[in-house]
């Protein structure tokens, strides 16, 4: 055997890769921007010399990033996108065109980073956010949009200068990082600001410590909605005034209400026009059309029935969920299938739905660590005067106890984390899915 092709053989596939990320470090999370920076430096990875754009924020940076890409790409940039967690493959982490990078990419690009960091200690996700720029930069990607992993300020994604920033809706997640209130959450958020920087701010109600963050940072112009930028809702139609970055102002055509937020389509497209990316009426509608985020109100029909798969992982997100349920139409009646992580806060999601749904499908995780046990869940929806149907040792065994449940017109809402959705999508994969089909 030619000895180029035996070394080929023997590296390690992207799932081994992964297996070992899992082990290099000995906490999950580690923030701070010192060892990565480090590495990225060794690598030569910064400043980036592309136009960034950091996307932060509890809800919808997933959806933000998936319009940016959607027109940048329309527009005819070359688009490198980094976004986490993953639903169902690692490298839908990082794409270039709209594209998932291939395996040998990411092989390649962990490779270089373990001989680069020597005795620096990386996790997972910084592994992950290295990776990204590694292939940015050998397929010479025009733009660069980046999604924060956790809060922002020292977050992997902030080892890198932003061109805009976008701070999307602003929650109660991940307390125990992040700070017990809106304000602190803020604060963390506003680390991605940079002097001289332009943000847009995608959030009815921002804290006051945004602003004042905000000012003492000397991130300018700030474009907040209502304010600097509009959004307007007129039945079952949106439409946006945005502005330029020349200052004049852009007034999009009336778009029809989908499944994304119209808050963060308006986000991204503001990002668009903060970095000098133009785009007519037509290359918008294309955008429009494309951008569809796995997992985000996804909607999918079999046998007559309607199922809704979304990521939402925190009482505001259930809260947005729930309005989008109640916008549609359902002949029969509405299910839940539902699993969590152990450190969300379970009854505030159950509250934000109590009398939602006709019945509940409740599935344990054993496969993630993170994950509440399924026994919890039901005594949380017990103690909320909510009927659980079914207590499944999965979310596939909870999909197939629905199955034997459910009947033509009826609706399942799958929800709680990416890895619920994450273990159902599979099955409906063979399906085609619709948007709309549920509304």
């Amino acid at each position: 055997m030619p000895l180029l092709q035996r070394k080929e053989m023997d590296k390690p596939s992207l799932a081994q890769w992964l297996a070992r990320l899992e082990t290099l470090h000995p906490n999950a999370m580690d923030l701070g921007l010192e060892r990565v920076s480090a590495v990225a430096r060794a690598l030569d990875l910064l400043p980036v010399p592309q136009p960034v754009v950091t996307v932060a924020g509890t809800n919808g940076k997933g959806s933000t990033v998936a319009v940016l890409e959607a027109i940048l790409g329309e527009a005819g940039q070359r688009v490198g996108a980094f976004t986490s967690p993953h639903l169902l493959r690692f490298n839908e982490r990082v794409r270039v065109g709209g594209l998932e990078v291939a395996d040998e990419e990411l092989i390649d690009a962990f490779a270089a980073i373990d001989a680069a960091r020597g005795d620096i200690t990386l996790t997972y996700f910084e592994f992950a956010a290295l990776a990204a720029l590694l292939v940015f930069r050998s397929r010479e990607v025009q733009v660069l949009v980046l999604e924060v992993g956790l809060g922002g300020r020292l977050d992997a994604v902030n080892m890198v200068d932003p061109t805009v920033a976008v701070i999307t809706s602003i929650d109660l997640d991940h307390q125990e990082w992040l700070g017990d209130t809106r304000g602190a959450i803020a604060i963390e958020k506003a680390g991605i600001l940079r002097p001289g920087v332009p943000l847009v701010l995608a959030d009815l109600r921002p804290p006051p410590e945004l602003y004042q963050c905000a000012s003492e940072l000397g991130a300018e112009p700030l474009l907040d909605l209502g304010r600097d930028w509009q959004m307007e809702m007129t039945g079952d139609q949106w439409q946006a005034s945005l502005r330029k970055r020349s200052g004049e102002i852009r007034r999009l055509p009336p778009q029809a209400c989908g499944p994304l937020l119209p808050i963060n389509i308006c986000a991204g497209l503001q990002a668009a026009l903060l970095l000098g990316v133009e785009f007519d009426d037509r290359q918008l509608q294309r955008a429009m059309a494309s951008a569809r985020p796995r997992g985000r109100r996804e909607c999918a029909q079999r046998g007559g029935v309607s199922y809704v798969l979304d990521v939402a992982h925190n009482p505001a997100a259930v809260n947005s969920l729930v309005e989008y349920i109640d916008a549609t139409s359902c002949k029969g009646k509405i299910f839940a299938l539902f699993s969590v992580m152990a450190d969300k806060d379970i009854t505030a999601m159950i509250g934000a739905a109590a009398g939602r749904f006709d019945g509940w499908f409740v599935a344990d995780q054993p496969a993630t660590k993170r994950s509440a046990a399924g026994s919890r869940l039901v005594a949380a929806l017990g103690a909320a005067g909510e009927q659980v149907l079914d207590l499944s040792p999965d979310p596939a065994a909870a999909f197939a106890a629905a199955q034997r449940h459910l009947v033509a017109g009826d609706c399942l809402v799958v929800f709680g984390s990416f890895f619920t959705v994450g273990d159902v999508l599979p099955l409906l994969a063979q399906q085609p899915l619709a948007a709309g089909a549920c509304a």
